[in-house]
């Protein structure tokens, strides 16, 4: 499987919500949705936790990316990540890599890169 990176440098190919949604495994969206509603304090039903990923148009987006303001912002800007855009890292880009750091760790090593 190819390596996807999200916008805001979460790996898309290694979350699970992408991986159940790939294996179209009702198991692992049922458990995802549990730890994930417990974790981030909020409802999350088995049915939300589908995506091929937040760099789709067009596929099966999870509930949250829909309205993901990184998201929209990246789309905007026509960048391929976070990583390359004029502003980063912006506070919103700041405020969610403080819960979710390794994706913050991912988007400086592909500006290592570049």
């Amino acid at each position: 499987m190819e390596t996807m990176i999200a916008y805001c440098g979460i790996i898309c190919s290694k979350c699970p919500v992408y991986l159940a949604t790939q294996a179209d495994d009702d198991q692992a969206r049922a458990e995802v949705a549990k730890l994930w509603s417990k974790q981030y304090g909020m409802k999350i039903k088995p049915e939300d936790a589908n995506c091929d990923g937040c760099l789709q148009t067009n596929g099966r987006l999870f509930s949250h990316c829909r309205v993901c303001g990184i998201r929209a912002c990246a789309m905007e800007k026509k960048v391929s990540t976070c990583a390359v855009c004029a502003d980063y890292a912006c506070e919103q880009l700041k405020d969610f890599h403080s819960i979710a750091p390794h994706a913050g760790r991912m988007l400086e090593k592909l500006r290592a890169k570049s």
